[in-house]
C-alpha cells in the first residue's frame, strides 16, 4: 500500500491523498449509491402499459373529471404517448377528461392504473377524451364552461419523477376525491421520470417558471375567475414559489386573486425559501404547508443538496421554525404520524382519505382548519403555530382533532389555556401522537 501511494506522488507531482481521506471519499460515494438504490427500490412499481391517455371510454357509475392540462414538455415521439420528458419551446394546452371508477370499486386516495389496454373503466382509471387547445381563445372557452358557481380555479403543479400521464391521473384523483368545487388546471413541467435525473428535473423547473407565471397571471386576470388556489407537490413547490416571486418583483405584489398556496412535501431549501418569501413582499397569499419528518424522498434530496434542511421535512415545533412560521402566518400540518401506503412517505397529502377530504372541504376553498370543522383522527399530527390545541389526555386543551390551527379567532378562544400550559405547549404534539 505504501509503495502505491508513493508512485502516485511521483506520477502526478501532488501528494497522494491519505488513506483516511480516500476512505472518506469512498464512503461518501457509497452513501450516495445507497441513497439511490434505496430510492430505486422504494419507487419501483409494477410495469404500466404505454399509452394510457389513448381514450378507452367510461362505464356506468363512473365519474368524469374534466381538466385543463398546460405543459412546457415537448411532444413525445413514442407511439401512444402525448408528451415525454424533454423540454418544449412554448406553453401548450389540452383538455383531458379522465374517468374514475365507481366508488364501490376503489379506495379513496389511490390511482387504479390500467393493467392492460384498453382500460376497464369499471375498475380502472380511463381516459375519455383528449382535445388539444391550440389557441388562447379555446382555453378561455374551457375556463368559461368549467367554472363552478364559486368561480374558483385550482392549479396543481406536480413534483419530481413524474411522467405526463402520472401527473394527469394523480390530479384527476385529487380533484375527484377532494370533491373540490373548482375548475381544475394542472401545470406539468418536463420531468424525465427517472430518479437518476434529479438535476435535469430541477433545471426543468427553472426552465418552466416563466411559463407558470404566465399561466397564473392569465388565470388571475380573467374577470370570470374569483379566486385562484395553487397546490404544488415536492419539486413543483420550487417552480411555484419562483413564479410567485417573479410576479411580485415584476408587479410589486402577487396577483390579488391568488389567495391560497398549498405546498405538499415541498422540496425546498429552507434558507432559499426564506429569501423567496421576503421577495414576495408584504401582500402575500395565505400559505399552508404539509410536512412529514419521515419523508424518505426528502431525506435523499437533503443528502444530495448539501445536507440543508428541506422545507417539507422540518419539525415546526422546534426553533427557529416555530417563531419564524408564526410571524409569517404560515399554517403547517405535520403528517408525520399518518400512515399510508406510500413507502417513501412523500405523497401522504394525496393518499390519505382524511387529508384529501380536508383539501376539498377547507383548504382549497381558502378557509381555516378548525377543531369543529375537521376530525382527522388521532393518527394525524399537525401544527399551526400560535395555537394550543391538542388531542386526548396530552393537556387541558382536548379537542376532537390533533390539528393545531393558525387561526386568530381560535387562538383568542384558547389564550387562557395557552397561558396555563406555558412552555409545555411546544411539546403537546409529541405527547399527543407519541412521536
Amino acid at each position: 500500500m505504501k509503495g502505491s501511494v508513493m508512485m502516485t506522488e511521483q506520477r502526478t507531482g501532488r501528494p497522494a491523498p491519505s488513506t483516511s481521506r480516500r476512505l472518506q471519499r469512498a464512503g461518501g460515494r457509497l452513501r450516495v449509491a445507497a441513497c439511490l438504490a434505496l430510492a430505486l427500490a422504494l419507487s419501483a412499481c409494477a410495469s404500466r402499459p404505454v399509452g394510457v391517455l389513448i381514450p378507452s371510454g367510461t362505464a356506468p357509475g363512473a365519474t368524469e373529471v374534466d381538466m385543463l392540462v398546460a405543459t412546457t414538455r415537448a411532444p413525445s415521439k413514442q407511439a401512444g404517448m402525448l408528451y415525454g420528458g424533454e423540454r418544449g419551446t412554448e406553453l401548450t394546452a389540452a383538455e383531458i377528461v379522465v374517468s374514475i371508477p365507481p366508488d364501490k370499486n376503489r379506495k379513496i386516495g389511490q390511482v387504479q392504473w390500467p393493467k392492460r389496454l384498453p382500460a376497464d373503466p369499471s375498475k380502472e382509471f380511463s381516459t375519455v377524451s383528449v382535445t388539444p387547445l391550440a389557441e388562447r381563445a379555446e382555453v378561455e372557452t374551457w375556463t368559461r364552461d368549467s367554472l363552478p358557481k364559486s368561480r374558483r380555479v385550482l392549479i396543481f403543479v406536480h413534483g419530481f419523477n413524474n411522467r405526463y400521464e402520472d401527473a394527469v391521473y394523480r390530479f384527476a384523483q385529487i380533484v375527484h376525491d377532494s370533491r373540490a368545487d373548482v375548475a381544475p388546471i394542472i401545470f406539468t413541467w418536463p420531468s424525465r421520470a427517472s430518479i437518476f435525473d434529479y438535476n435535469y428535473d430541477k433545471e426543468s423547473t427553472n426552465y418552466s417558471r416563466d411559463a407558470l407565471e404566465t399561466l397564473l397571471r392569465r388565470a388571475a386576470e380573467d374577470p370570470r375567475v374569483s379566486d385562484v388556489t395553487i397546490m404544488a407537490h415536492s419539486m413543483g413547490s420550487w417552480v411555484t414559489v419562483e413564479a410567485l416571486r417573479q410576479m411580485a418583483i415584476r408587479d410589486g405584489r402577487v396577483a390579488p386573486k391568488i389567495n391560497n398556496v398549498i405546498l405538499a412535501s415541498p422540496d425546498l431549501d429552507v434558507d432559499v425559501f426564506g429569501k423567496q418569501w421576503e421577495a414576495m413582499g408584504p401582500n402575500k397569499p395565505k400559505f399552508t404547508l404539509f410536512v412529514s419528518r419521515d419523508d424518505r424522498a426528502l431525506s435523499i434530496s437533503r443528502r444530495i443538496s448539501g445536507n440543508v434542511e428541506r422545507l417539507g421535512q422540518i419539525d415546526p415545533t422546534q426553533e427557529p421554525y416555530r417563531t419564524n412560521l408564526e410571524k409569517a402566518g404560515i399554517t403547517v400540518l405535520d403528517l408525520t404520524a399518518l400512515q399510508t401506503g406510500d413507502r417513501l412517505n412523500h405523497g401522504k397529502f394525496a393518499e390519505s382519505p382524511e387529508v384529501v377530504k380536508l383539501l376539498g372541504n377547507r383548504l382549497i376553498a381558502g378557509q381555516t382548519v378548525t377543531d369543529s370543522d375537521v376530525g382527522l383522527g388521532e393518527r394525524v399530527g399537525a401544527v399551526a403555530l400560535g395555537t394550543a390545541q391538542t388531542v386526548g389526555s396530552a393537556a387541558s386543551i382536548a379537542v376532537s382533532t390533533p390539528i393545531l390551527i393558525f387561526d386568530p379567532k381560535t387562538r383568542e378562544n384558547y389564550r387562557g389555556q395557552v397561558d396555563r400550559l406555558g412552555r409545555s405547549v411546544g411539546n403537546t404534539l409529541e405527547t399527543a401522537t407519541g412521536q
